[in-house]
């Protein structure tokens, strides 16, 4: 990995901390020898993407990141675009209903409406959505094309829950259901005792850019009412691809593109 490259993976664990870290704990995390790590610290720092704390010497994230964040949805509004309708989903389903983005390789939870009953899944913004043990995952790597495929099902699929499926083999088959569906389901692949579904937001392209996905127990999930998430979902991504893209619809389904190559 570059320097930049391990500066900004130290940022993205900063950032994942639910609280501030010393030089030596961040250094354990990343993998980095104390010297290393304090050097990308102090960079961080002077440009305002991590801050240190005068008096514990922890550091946090600092405010640089949030004014990108805010410059790059004024100018495209993807998120503000997307929460009206996951408010809607969430109201319709009483389930929690989150919204994800692929930046950098990675699909990731930028936006979380929380059920409102007391029995819910909690999901955080910002968790990372692998491909081959979530609901999100799936929906997202079912409609790329074939070469995108193979290469994430070529990686070490991580074992996260006893019920995790890390056959390549076996999942490839829940893209070609997912494929000819519309949306994913997925029984506890990331968190035993959770069933999700998804379906992905595309453009007019045919390309996943995110997904949208409700997440619950499966005290409440039974085959009908999975069904009706899943379609429930795909109707929301659809409308918000027509809002965010305009009324010309995504061209193509995954099959048609794993088959023409």
């Amino acid at each position: 990995m570059s320097t930049i490259g391990k500066a900004l993976s130290l940022l993205d664990t900063v950032a994942r901390l639910e609280k501030e870290a010393g030089l030596t704990e961040i250094a354990r995390l990343c993998g980095l020898d104390k010297a290393t790590a304090r050097r990308f610290l102090v960079e961080l720092e002077k440009h305002g993407f991590v801050e240190q704390d005068s008096e514990t010497r922890k550091y946090r994230i600092g405010s640089a990141p949030v004014r990108l964040a805010r410059i790059r949805e004024t100018r495209y509004p993807f998120l503000h675009v997307a929460v009206p309708f996951i408010k809607a989903l969430a109201e319709a389903t009483a389930e929690t209903v989150h919204l994800s983005e692929f930046s950098g390789g990675r699909l990731s939870t930028i936006h979380v409406e929380d059920s409102p009953r007391a029995h819910r899944v909690n999901v955080e913004v910002g968790t990372l959505l692998p491909f081959h043990a979530t609901a999100s995952g799936l929906a997202y790597l079912a409609f790329c094309p074939p070469d995108e495929i193979d290469a994430a099902l070529s990686q070490p699929l991580e074992k996260i829950t006893d019920y995790t499926i890390v056959d390549p083999a076996m999942v490839r088959g829940l893209l070609d259901e997912t494929a000819a569906r519309g949306f994913s389901i997925n029984h506890q692949g990331i968190e035993a005792g959770v069933v999700s579904t998804a379906a992905p937001i595309r453009s007019p392209s045919g390309r996943p850019i995110g997904c949208i996905a409700i997440a619950a127990p499966m005290v409440r999930a039974s085959k009908a009412a999975v069904m009706d998430f899943g379609a429930k979902a795909a109707a929301t991504a659809s409308a918000i691809s027509e809002k965010y893209y305009g009324s010309e619809r995504p061209a193509g389904t995954s099959t048609q593109i794993r088959r023409t190559g």
